[in-house]
């Protein structure tokens, strides 16, 4: 029973907009504006659902405790003394954005047969270079199944991972071995290129795959520079189809040769650059939905309403649907809070393609257990966090006490922490 679990990050308590991303276009452009966790939250809780009607697997990641004090404390402070800036960056709830947990190999990729997951070290923005050692311990317990998975701790820096969200899997249905594409950035422009292809090339080596059916793709400067911080914010993949923008790669043709070579019944959706321009792309995040496969096997993509919002995205969409393209299903999600911050539907979700049954069901969730989450976000969630909140220790305290109602709820003192 190989299927493709969508595993999203519940929305932390601390959800607020420090602007702390540079490169992330709508994080700097928010900065300093009033954030809403629980709404934040809800919209997630909404988004998972969704792909419950569908008849997606669904799981959770939950969020780690914050702020991070063993991070202040390794830095010689606490977080009353700390400086805004540490502050912000200790508190910040970035883990939501489960596509940079972790790089993730099916075993049906790998040489010892096991699915691989390499956690990302993401050193490049210090409010996410701590997050690894949560996300690590966690993974380690929903796929502590040693006979089905490996979990990797980190690639050493300062080679930079951010996890998934660099990364596409490609194959003639998930249960096929498929072709992995790992897609880097070059250090020089305008913002920082935060994957890097030393990182790429040894997550490939962990993970035992076949040299001859992998593939290292380099980010265009252009997207880059045009606030395209991660792969996903460009172009997205789904068993045999990848949806991309015209300026996504630099070397488009020689990918696209290599990958009909490696894949020949791929299906290659290049939006152009004329009719959506990488502005149009980013600001709507058309790329970084969820393209999946439900049981009914209908091809179906998971936009933001940023995307429905953008006449010139809505109309390649409706244009792409009318003629009768390889996706033949848009659904349209509410996670505004998440874009806000810079991160939509694809940024909220980490995909591992295993057997349900080998993943500790803990994490794993249905209607009545999404219900359950819900009551507790609504019960304990602060409403708001403006930026002058930071310091506010009886804010600090609801934050805890939110996040322990989570765990309790979930069943995973494991986690407490």
């Amino acid at each position: 029973m190989i299927r493709e679990i969508n595993f999203d990050g519940i929305v932390g308590p601390s959800h607020n907009y420090a602007g702390l991303s540079p490169g992330n276009l709508a994080a700097t452009a928010n900065a300093g504006q009033v954030a809403h966790p629980r709404a934040a939250a809800l919209q997630g809780v909404a988004k998972m659902r969704a792909n419950l009607a569908l008849g997606l697997v669904q799981g959770v990641l939950i969020p780690p405790p914050r702020p991070d004090h063993d991070w202040l404390a390794r830095l010689a402070i606490d977080y009353d003394a700390a400086p805004a800036h540490l502050k912000a960056q200790a508190l910040s709830a970035s883990s939501m954005w489960a596509a940079n947990a972790a790089t993730v190999s099916p075993a049906l990729d790998t040489a010892d047969g096991r699915c691989h997951l390499t956690v990302a070290n993401l050193v490049t923005m210090p409010h996410r270079s701590h997050e690894w050692r949560a996300t690590l311990a966690q993974l380690q317990l929903a796929f502590a199944d040693a006979a089905h998975f490996v979990v990797q701790p980190p690639v050493p820096p300062p080679f930079g991972d951010e996890g998934a969200a660099n990364h596409m899997r490609l194959c003639a249905a998930h249960d096929a071995p498929g072709v992995g594409v790992f897609v880097y950035g070059v250090a020089g422009g305008a913002f920082p290129a935060r994957q890097h292809v030393e990182a790429s090339r040894a997550i490939a080596r962990h993970h035992g795959l076949d040299p001859a059916r992998t593939l290292f793709v380099q980010q265009s400067v252009e997207a880059i520079a045009a606030g395209a911080f991660h792969n996903d914010v460009v172009a997205v993949a789904n068993e045999r189809i990848l949806l991309a923008h015209e300026q996504a790669f630099a070397d488009r043709d020689g990918f696209y040769a290599d990958l009909r070579r490696l894949l020949p019944e791929v299906e290659i959706v290049e939006v152009p650059a004329a009719e959506v321009s990488l502005t149009d792309a980013i600001g709507s995040y058309l790329f970084n939905a969820q393209l999946v496969t439900p049981p009914d096997a209908v091809p179906t993509l998971i936009v933001p309403e940023e995307a429905r919002a953008n006449p010139r995205v809505w109309q390649w969409i409706e244009a792409h649907l009318a003629g009768n393209g390889p996706i033949r299903r848009i659904e349209v999600v509410d996670v505004r809070e998440s874009m806000a911050n810079g991160g939509g539907p694809a940024c909220l979700r980490l995909r591992v393609v295993c057997d349900p049954a080998t993943v500790d069901p803990r994490f794993l969730v249905d209607e009545q257990r999404l219900d359950r989450i819900a009551a507790v976000i609504e019960r304990h969630w602060p409403e708001a966090i403006a930026p002058d909140d930071l310091g506010d220790g009886a804010l600090l305290e609801r934050i805890a006490a939110a996040r322990a109602s989570l765990v309790e709820e979930l069943g995973l003192p494991e986690l407490q922490g």
